[in-house]
Formats: structure tokens, C-alpha cells, sequence
């Protein structure tokens, strides 16, 4: 996946660029290079050249990754999963982190309104780099995943705009999982953080 690094890289330099450069010829330069990194993301994923440059051009400022915030929710020795909408199959409850929102009462946030169940951010139990994990599809922006252990407060399951279904499972009966959010890995790795609590953050 060379190709979608170089075109992410591009990008940045180009969002860079544009935010830094106030002169009229380094404008139109950075501009060339923003299309020449739409350019390759379209070649690589078959979406249109113009689709690509929309999602380029809505980025503003200094390039950062993005923060996905991921809750991990235990009920005895089952963990806490939400159906995505989206496709049908299997998240930790979470998403990208809210302007606003400390990381922490971003994915309590988070878990209430896709499962309907309150908690309380208790542990960082992972920092990944969603480049370096086996997620399918790739995804257009450089993404770090942060992983909280919770503490169940109260609630009932709930699904929401974004969910079809909310439920607790052992880890010998892990459904379906939506590889973009979450891999096997991952979720294998926040039952054995459950079984060590005492281990400390894993990270990349």
C-alpha cells in the first residue's frame, strides 16, 4: 500500500502548505500537489478524482492524524459490541474524537449513544496506528485508535442512528467484526488486557 502512503504524505504537505504559504505562486504549487495526491488515492481505490479532491480540500490548517476513540466495556468476562449500521458487522463502540471533548468523555459519549449504556472511562489500555494494523478498507486519513477501558455504570442496550443491535460476548463467540474499526487482533488483545489488568498501555 505504498501508494496510499505517498498520496496521504502529499496531501499533508500540500494541506501544509496552503495554511503556511500566503503567496499566490506557492498557492497554485500546493494546489498541484493536493491534485497530484487525489490523483493517486483515485487510481488506488477507483473513486473519483474530483470525490478525492472534496476530502482533501475540507481539511484546513496544520495536518495531524485524526483520533478514533474505542470504548472497552466488560459485564463479567463478555465485552461490550455494537452492530454497525454502515455494513453490518461488529465494532467496539466509538469513533472519531469531538472538538470539545477530552479523549476520555469522548468515547464515554460515544458509548452511550451507540449501545445505550453509561461508563466511565477508567484506563488507556492501547494507542495504535491504524496504518500498522491489518484494517480493511485502508482509509484516506492517518488515524490514531485509543482504547479505554470503561466501567460499566448503568444503562440498557440501545441501538442508535449508527447501530442495529447492541450485545455482550465471550471471547469464544466474537461475531462478525467491522475490520475497519476493529481487528481480531485488537479485540484478543483488550480480553487478555481484561485477564492482566495490571499490564500497561500497549502502543503502535
Amino acid at each position: 500500500m505504498r501508494w496510499l502512503d505517498w498520496a496521504r504524505r502529499l496531501a499533508a504537505i500540500a494541506q501544509n502548505g496552503l495554511a503556511f504559504s500566503p503567496g499566490p505562486y506557492d498557492k497554485e504549487r500546493y494546489e498541484a500537489v493536493r491534485r497530484i495526491a487525489a490523483e493517486i488515492m483515485a487510481a488506488g481505490t477507483g473513486a473519483e478524482i474530483s470525490a478525492v479532491e472534496g476530502l482533501f480540500s475540507k481539511e484546513s490548517g496544520y495536518a495531524t492524524p485524526k483520533v478514533d476513540v474505542r470504548g472497552v466495556v466488560f459485564q463479567g468476562d463478555s465485552l461490550l459490541f455494537v452492530r454497525e449500521k454502515m455494513d453490518g458487522c461488529w465494532t467496539l463502540p466509538g469513533g472519531f474524537a469531538d472538538i470539545g471533548d477530552s479523549p476520555a468523555e469522548s468515547v464515554e459519549r460515544e458509548i452511550f449513544e451507540e449501545s445505550g449504556y453509561r461508563a466511565k472511562a477508567v484506563k488507556v489500555l492501547a494507542v495504535y496506528d491504524r496504518n500498522k494494523h491489518p484494517h480493511k478498507p485502508p482509509h484516506t486519513h492517518h488515524i490514531y485508535k485509543i482504547f479505554f477501558l470503561c466501567e460499566l455504570l448503568g444503562g440498557a442496550p440501545k441501538a442508535s442512528s449508527e447501530t442495529t443491535d447492541v450485545a455482550f460476548f465471550t471471547e469464544d463467540k466474537i461475531p462478525e467484526l467491522s475490520l475497519g474499526r476493529i481487528t481480531p487482533d485488537q479485540v484478543a488483545r483488550m480480553f487478555e488486557h481484561h485477564q492482566n489488568p495490571d499490564w500497561p498501555a500497549d502502543f503502535d
